[in-house]
């Protein structure tokens, strides 16, 4: 399942007053809200905050880059019995 770790460190950091840190936050919210309602699910593990899909199309529509290992990335192609 295509996955990306959510990490908040820097979210704000280039806001220069409280209301464009509210504006961030508040158009953060909107995106989580839609994701979730396009089927995103979070999950918590040891090395973060997970935020998955199960359809990879709509992962990769929102332009996220997947940080499944590559092996697990792979799917494997059965081979093809012989004629």
């Amino acid at each position: 399942m295509a996955y990306f770790i959510w990490k908040d460190a820097g979210l704000t950091a280039d806001c220069a007053s409280l209301e464009s840190m509210a504006a961030r936050f508040e158009e953060t919210a909107g995106l989580m809200r839609r994701m979730a309602a396009e089927g995103f699910h979070l999950e918590r593990r040891s090395d973060g905050q997970h935020i998955s899909h199960s359809d990879g199309s709509v992962f990769a529509d929102y332009g996220f880059i997947d940080e499944e290992p590559t092996v697990t990335q792979l799917g494997l192609i059965p081979d093809s019995p012989a004629h």
